[in-house]
């Protein structure tokens, strides 16, 4: 059990330095950096515009839609870097299964587009 744990010592320390070096870092900021907020610094800087109504308001469903198209797109993405490094690997086997699974992908891509929910009104 000792030997256990004292593997894990370097990974305490390495914490135990990093949140120590962001506490300093953020204190001297305070510290040393002037305080001089104005009007331009407290605006909206996002949007350009100060909010115009209650943020629990309600969303349109397209930004929803949007956002997880986004995901199951990327997810798309972040599988073909690991399979394109180890091709070679894992032969015809992993290739084809692969492009069944990019074909199923694109299956449901084309059967968003034809349901307009790329479509922005």
């Amino acid at each position: 059990m000792q030997g256990l744990l004292a593997e894990y010592l370097p990974i305490l320390l390495f914490l135990g330095v990093a949140i120590a070096f962001a506490l300093i870092l953020v204190g001297a900021s305070v510290l040393v950096a002037r305080q001089n907020p104005d009007p331009d610094k407290l605006s909206a800087y996002e949007c350009g515009f100060d909010a115009f109504a209650d943020t629990r308001g309600q969303f349109d469903v397209r930004f929803y839609l949007v956002a997880i198209l986004f995901i199951i797109f990327d997810l798309e993405v972040a599988f073909l870097f690991p399979w394109a490094i180890s091709l070679g690997g894992i032969g015809l086997f992993g290739f084809w299964s692969m492009m069944v699974f990019l074909g199923v992908l694109t299956v449901g891509f084309v059967y968003e587009w034809k349901k307009g929910a790329l479509e922005w009104e």
